[in-house]
């Protein structure tokens, strides 16, 4: 409730303001500001895990203020924009966030953003960088929003590879997909993989596509259905409550299923709303980005940094590790940009150049991505697209994959 607070706080203090202060110390000299816009959900689907994910990104400019920025006499200013995860509020939203922030840069949030300003974006040249991974209906050339990961149904795909290989198995997986027609980036996330299990008929079986409710209340009948047919995993890469009522489901029918989740309804948040993580007992999480597991890792130590000296009071998990891989890769392009124009008359347009100029390495994002290369071609990198997979085992969440090859998921 303490990290809550905060962030409410800080969310009112700036109602009337161009942008929430960072909290890099003053140089002496005549310092460039700029501002980044935040698309938030704090009061929609993603509530629960919103507080860590904006805590994440925003440590790092913290960071990157006090340390990077200092150095090349920049500062980030950033303001958090509620959003309710609803592609009309964003919409609504877009013209009043531009004309008072007159933002170098976006952070979005998911589909809804995607959807309410791929087409405005541009035409005001100001790029909106994800946490998330693609979609379909935005893998197009020349694009202004990007994701440091590959499309969800890449992802899908490639932990279904990874399963089928656990499994030993000589015929294809068994799947069944939750999907929800409420936003389009989950029917999205849907159609991706059925085009890829179609065009690969001997590595992936669509048992079924279960559409339902963001909320769902009870999918007992229908995941009876799903354990009868033999399922072998079932890919929910929707929101946490579908989570909590498919597994609801599956122990009322005795069905010892594995759910894969993505990373904003991972492991841990999707744990918690279950009421603890051994509730989710042998089931997965797997997207393109680290696992946050403790130990002596990059960014883990990154972690341990913010929340020493930036005072991040997000819990060291996926939601946070996507925040913290958002923020990372953001600065890094930025950086970029400042050291091919200069500080002074940074633009968004400026900056989406940057992107294409050279490759952010894993060591910019401090572990959280692989080494990312943009081409104007897709809004995600074409080449070296891997998965990570994590796993609840005794309780407790582990690495069950690293590195695993994303396969060719053609566009849908």
């Amino acid at each position: 409730m303490k990290f809550l607070s905060k962030m409410s706080i800080r969310t009112l203090a700036v109602a009337g303001a161009v942008a929430v202060l960072s909290h890099a110390p003053m140089r002496a000299q005549a310092e460039e500001t700029y501002n980044l816009a935040m698309l938030s959900d704090f009061s929609g689907p993603y509530a629960d895990i919103m507080p860590i994910l904006a805590g994440g990104r925003e440590a790092v400019v913290d960071w990157w203020n006090a340390t990077r920025g200092k150095e090349l006499g920049v500062v980030l200013n950033y303001k958090n924009f509620e959003t309710r995860y609803d592609a009309a509020q964003v919409a609504s939203l877009w013209p009043g966030i531009k004309s008072e922030l007159n933002p170098i840069a976006v952070m979005g949030l998911g589909g809804p953003d995607v959807a309410a300003l791929g087409e405005r974006l541009p035409e005001d040249k100001i790029p909106m960088f994800m946490a998330t991974a693609g979609y379909g209906f935005s893998w197009k050339e020349d694009s202004w929003i990007f994701n440091p990961r590959p499309t969800y149904s890449h992802e899908s795909a490639g932990f279904l590879s990874h399963l089928r290989q656990k499994l030993g198995k000589d015929e294809p997986v068994k799947v069944v997909i939750m999907a929800s027609e409420a936003s389009p980036a989950y029917v999205d996330m849907a159609h991706g993989l059925e085009k890829y299990a179609k065009e690969n008929p001997e590595m992936v079986e669509i048992v079924e596509t279960i559409y339902t409710e963001v909320q769902p209340t009870d999918l007992t009948a229908q995941m009876r259905r799903v354990a009868r047919a033999g399922a072998d995993a079932v890919i929910i890469q929707t929101n946490t409550s579908i989570v909590v009522a498919v597994k609801r489901a599956l122990q009322a029918n005795g069905a010892d299923i594995p759910i894969m989740m993505s990373s904003h309804n991972g492991l841990p948040a999707s744990g918690k709303a279950a009421g603890g993580i051994d509730q989710l007992e042998g089931d997965y999480e797997s997207y393109g980005m680290a696992i946050a597991v403790e130990g002596d890792t990059e960014p883990y130590a990154f972690y341990q940094l913010l929340a020493k000296d930036y005072d991040l009071k997000a819990p060291w998990n996926v939601v946070t590790a996507m925040g913290m891989a958002q923020g990372s890769y953001v600065v890094a392009v930025i950086e970029h940009a400042i050291e091919a124009n200069g500080a002074e008359g940074l633009t968004g347009e400026k900056i989406r150049e940057a992107l294409f100029m050279a490759p952010i390495t894993t060591e910019e994002t401090h572990g959280m991505l692989p080494t990312l290369q943009f081409t104007p071609e897709a809004p995600f990198p074409l080449e070296g697209l891997k998965v990570n997979v994590g796993q609840v085992v005794d309780g407790k969440i582990v690495i069950d994959a690293t590195n695993v090859d994303a396969p060719v998921v053609n566009k849908w």
